[in-house]
């Protein structure tokens, strides 16, 4: 009879607790739907640079909805990153009635192929900035190994006070530059780095004086290089060879 009576005891006790979760449960839902919770604020960390404000609003307005709780934070953010400039979201809920919006913009590093921007994790983005960026002309999906070789490349050749205007990387993945001065360089493909060198090595010598007749080297040797005129209309070109071996 004892151990009846416990285990009435227990039952009801188990049959409390489910009850009371239960009601926990539909008190909560019924909570988080009251009007005292919906969105009322939408509060930037910081004011963008490149983001159009009022596109801004306008999305804010028209996507952004519902309460503290019911917010759906990774669709929001989805919908944030449509907007041109835009990297990374970070969204925050503030109690009882706020969202917080971290917007990462994009960096522009360089122009992509004439129709799009770099940033400067090299990635591409759609996007057009006024500012005087360099070139970058590539396959799709190199614009990360052409980024990093710029930063490579500017470093070296800011020894000789040059900077790069332009870097083609060929689909056989053979470098060119152009320098600020009209300078064009072929690196070709293999050792693009020693044969950079070399040229910093000898332009203060031998190549600086001459910009405005001679405006392509070719560094594709493995002891030397070779300095082109560019002619006239015919696009023809004179050499003035100063290297020992065949092209590589």
């Amino acid at each position: 009879m004892w151990d009846k009576t416990r285990l009435l005891r227990i039952i009801a006790t188990l049959l409390f607790g489910i009850s009371l979760v239960l009601v926990t449960v539909s008190v909560m839902r019924y909570a988080m739907q009251l009007p005292i919770f919906k969105l009322r604020s939408v509060q930037l960390t910081y004011a963008p640079q490149q983001i159009d404000l009022n596109q801004l609003n306008m999305l804010v307005k028209r996507t952004v909805g519902g309460s503290f709780f019911t917010i759906d934070l990774e669709q929001t953010r989805k919908v944030f990153e449509q907007l041109a400039w835009v990297r990374k979201v970070s969204l925050r809920r503030h109690f009882p009635w706020g969202l917080e919006v971290t917007l990462e913009e994009h960096v522009p590093m360089a122009r992509w192929n004439e129709s799009a921007l770099v940033n400067t994790y090299g990635e591409v983005f759609a996007g057009q900035s006024k500012l005087d960026l360099p070139e970058f002309n590539g396959e799709p999906g190199t614009s990360g190994q052409i980024a990093e070789k710029y930063a490579e490349f500017s470093q070296e050749l800011s020894g000789v006070n040059r900077s790069i205007k332009t870097m083609n990387l060929s689909p056989r993945f053979a470098w060119q530059l152009i320098l600020d001065n009209g300078m064009q360089l072929e690196l070709g493909r293999e050792h693009v780095k020693r044969r950079l060198a070399r040229f910093v090595a000898v332009y203060p010598y031998s190549l600086a004086t001459m910009t405005n007749k001679y405006n392509h080297v070719d560094l594709r040797y493995p002891n030397g290089f070779a300095v082109s005129q560019l002619g006239s209309a015919a696009n023809n070109q004179t050499e003035s060879r100063r290297h020992m071996g065949r092209k590589v």
